[in-house]
């Protein structure tokens, strides 16, 4: 099936290019301070996955660093987009009218379409509270959006395996589940911690972990199908 083989391809750098690029702000920022015009924007002494130092927006958003983070996240949506549709002819050609293909479809693209406003929109200011509010959506719909494909997208194939389980390993398609689940939880249990004041670095390093799982779910997609 050539749809699986591209599925397979694509999810890999959908992995590789945004933890490279978050990845290589954070050193950026915290190791060559002689790159930053403004002494203000640098970062000091931080592992943020660990201790919550600074949030990923706050390494990204400035120059230079937002010169890597923007195009990085803007061709991961443009990837995102084709995956969810090479998806959607995988699905297609097991079940013409499985009940769930509009669903990740949608939910998937949406979230690709949300990660490109976001990523737009960083680091421009404005002091108007109704902008800050209209940031913080879009990036809570990224989450929300994105969380809920790749949920409708596992149980999809679950529910499809008997008749795909020679071009799929089924441990890995578990271990997806798993990871899905796990996000779903701890989003639902973030939801108190983020809305209250205080606990930033809590919230920040919350923010670094929450990305590294949301983007192995793709990793895990290029071990899931057989070669």
């Amino acid at each position: 099936m050539d749809n699986i083989a591209k599925a397979k391809s694509i999810s890999i750098w959908i992995f590789i290019i945004p933890f490279v690029a978050v990845n290589t702000c954070l050193v950026l920022i915290t190791q060559f301070h002689g790159l930053f015009p403004n002494p203000t924007h640098v970062i000091h002494n931080t592992f943020p996955y660990i201790d919550g130092g600074a949030s990923i927006s706050r390494t990204a958003r400035v120059f230079p660093t937002y010169l890597v983070f923007k195009p990085s996240m803007i061709f991961t949506s443009f990837l995102l987009i084709k995956y969810w549709l090479y998806n959607k002819e995988i699905i297609k050609s097991l079940e013409e009218n499985h009940k769930n293909i509009k669903l990740f479809v949608f939910f998937g693209v949406s979230s690709a379409i949300f990660l490109i406003l976001h990523s737009i929109f960083l680091g421009i200011k404005f002091d108007n509270d109704l902008y800050k509010l209209f940031r913080r959506i879009i990036l809570l719909c990224f989450i929300i959006f994105e969380i809920t494909a790749q949920f409708y997208l596992v149980i999809t194939i679950y529910s499809l395996k008997e008749k795909i389980f020679k071009f799929i390993n089924e441990k890995i398609l578990k271990a997806k589940l798993v990871l899905v689940s796990l996000l779903i939880i701890v989003a639902i249990i973030s939801v108190p911690i983020i809305s209250m004041p205080g606990n930033t670095f809590l919230k920040h390093a919350l923010e670094w972990d929450y990305f590294l799982g949301v983007i192995t779910f793709y990793l895990l997609t290029f071990f899931m199908w057989k070669k």
